[in-house]
Parts: structure tokens; C-alpha cells; sequence
């Protein structure tokens, strides 16, 4: 079968399992939500952190979706994301402080745009049903969203495509998406070209 027939198919498959996922998060306060932040901070308040091991950047939190933040904390919280802080964090949270910290990491929500920075490499076609062109999103009702990707850090993009790659983690879009990369390489052109995208999302800031 042709690559661009495989990759047309996945195209697809990933836009109607993002329009079937469906989230129901209680509303978030992000006052409350500042307050309850404030023990992660030592990592995600600041900018060029790196996690110990494997050795990559956290990611930028600030502006990020709220519907993703939920579910990634739940997928912490459940073990379905494998790294023992976040894991014991999520897991000392109920569902309104989880929803509490998403909103107040959100703050005003993202709009998606089209610009793109550099060329965009081939695998990325098969991203653009979920995460937009440029990793910014797209315009319609994903539930919940997929997380913003432009300028994210490169290295802890290309950890987190390797992680559903090997299966390490767990989510049924992206097991199968990262899981048809075919090399090395791939991984690292779909990374540095969203890294390189012009992003909202910033360190959190410490006060």
C-alpha cells in the first residue's frame, strides 16, 4: 500500500477518534487553581527546567488547553502516563483541583492560526486532523482538546512521540499515529518542525 494512502487513512482515523472523544470536567476556578499550582512550580514555573531522567525540558504549561491539561493529569493519575512525581502529583488531586489547575493554566484560550514557520515535513499531514497545520489547533469542537504543540521544546516533544511510539504511553490516537513513523528520523523532522512553530505557550510564571 502506497505511503500516502496509509497516511490518508490515518488522517481520518484520527479526526473521527478526536471528534468521538467526549470530556466532562467540572468548571474550573483559576484562582483557586494559582493557589493549588504553587508546588509545581518548582519544575514548571521555570523556563529551561529538565526533567532528571531521560534529560528533557518539561513542557510549557502557560495557555496550553484546559480540556488537555484534565486529561493529562488523569492519564498521570491513572498510571497511563508513565513518570512517578507527575503520577504522585495527579494522584493526591480530585477532579475539581485538576480542573481548577487547568483552568488557571489556560487562562485566555488559544485561537488556532495557519502560519507556518520553515517546511512542514510529510509525517505532519497525518497531525493536522487533530493538532492543526502548525501544531496551534484547529477550529472545531474537539472534546477534549488536543494539547498546542507549536514551540513547544524539542526534546520533550520528541520523548513524548517516542513514548506513544514504544507504547510507554497509553492513548489510542496516538499509540497508532506515533506507532506508523517509520524511522528515527521521522520522529525527529515531525518534533523540530513543530518545536519551530510561533506558540502561546510560555513557563509558568512564579508569581
Amino acid at each position: 500500500m502506497q505511503v500516502g494512502v496509509i497516511r490518508g487513512m490515518l488522517t481520518a482515523a484520527a479526526a473521527l477518534l478526536c471528534f468521538a472523544t467526549v470530556s466532562h470536567a467540572a468548571d474550573g476556578d483559576p484562582t483557586r487553581g494559582q493557589k493549588k499550582f504553587y508546588t509545581c512550580l518548582g519544575c514548571h514555573g521555570v523556563e529551561g527546567y529538565h526533567n532528571a531522567y531521560p534529560t528533557y525540558h518539561v513542557p510549557r504549561l502557560r495557555h496550553q488547553h484546559a480540556a488537555y491539561i484534565i486529561a493529562a493529569l488523569n492519564e498521570y493519575k491513572a498510571g497511563q502516563r508513565p513518570h512517578p512525581t507527575m503520577h504522585a502529583q495527579a494522584w493526591s488531586m480530585n477532579d475539581q483541583d485538576i480542573a481548577d489547575i487547568a483552568a488557571f493554566l489556560q487562562g485566555e484560550p488559544t485561537k488556532p492560526n495557519t502560519d507556518v514557520v520553515g517546511t512542514k515535513p510529510a509525517q505532519a499531514d497525518a497531525c493536522a486532523a487533530c493538532h492543526g497545520v502548525n501544531g496551534t489547533g484547529v477550529d472545531a469542537p474537539l472534546e477534549p482538546k488536543p494539547p498546542v504543540l507549536a514551540g513547544q521544546h524539542y526534546d520533550y516533544l520528541l520523548q513524548a512521540i517516542d513514548s506513544y511510539r514504544l507504547g510507554r504511553r497509553k492513548n489510542a490516537v496516538m499509540n497508532g499515529m506515533a506507532g506508523a513513523l517509520q524511522t528515527e528520523a521521522d520522529v525527529e523532522a515531525l518534533a523540530r518542525y513543530f518545536a519551530d512553530q510561533k506558540s502561546p505557550l510560555t513557563a509558568v510564571p512564579r508569581k
